[in-house]
């Protein structure tokens, strides 16, 4: 307990609360981040494989095999499909914009849960530089009012301690937002391709014969 005090102590010295602040922002992306991918993986986000091998038994006449193959896949993908073919399965003479309309909705409310915590994180990114900024603001201006109060009497080394400390704030801020602005397109990359691949195979489910033709 003793230790873990002087190090905040040691941090407040050293940068000030925004470095604190920084930190703490750090230590939630994080948890974030795990969170993130930890999620991605239960889901099943971008696995096609079991979807596409569904598609190919139903293609051979084998409706319900496929339909058992999917029924209790987590993943957006596995899902969309299967309802499809639990739509068609059910009545082949549905409307295929009916059954669009169905996927769309499904799709949306997935996606939409896919996309928590991703603004907390995109908040961060853009608010970390702005408080490295103002710490390094705040340490600037420290640095010169002691530098006016020293008078003729001015150590130059002091001067530029002061500096130092003050642009580490900077340079915390940008450690913070950069790695997390690169994970946080990753994490939009995987589920624009999610939602792309949804279109496409649901598509070549209700149109096979365009997906032929395009593919002649």
């Amino acid at each position: 307990m003793i230790e873990i005090v002087e190090f905040i102590k040691f941090i407040l010295d050293l940068g000030g609360p925004v470095i604190v602040i920084l930190l703490v922002a750090s230590c939630i992306s994080l948890a974030l981040i795990i969170f993130k991918f930890f999620q991605f993986y239960l889901l099943q986000i971008g696995r096609t494989k079991e979807a596409r091998k569904a598609m190919h038994i139903w293609r051979n006449g084998e409706r319900q095999q496929a339909i058992d193959l999917l029924e209790k896949k987590r993943g957006l993908i596995a899902s969309a499909v299967h309802l499809v073919f639990d739509r068609l399965a059910a009545d082949a003479g549905s409307e295929i914009s009916k059954i669009e309309d169905a996927v769309q909705t499904l799709a949306i409310d997935r996606l939409h849960n896919l996309q928590a915590g991703m603004k907390a994180l995109d908040t961060i990114a853009q608010l970390a530089p702005l408080m490295g900024l103002f710490g390094t603001v705040l340490g600037m201006i420290d640095a010169f009012q002691a530098l006016q109060e020293a008078g003729s009497n001015v150590d130059p080394s002091i001067l530029a301690g002061g500096i130092w400390v003050a642009l580490l704030t900077t340079a915390v801020g940008l450690a913070v937002a950069m790695p997390i602005t690169l994970i946080l397109s990753y994490f939009e990359t995987r589920i624009e391709n999610e939602r792309v691949n949804v279109e496409v195979l649901v598509g070549e489910v209700l149109n096979p014969n365009s997906v032929q033709k395009a593919g002649e």
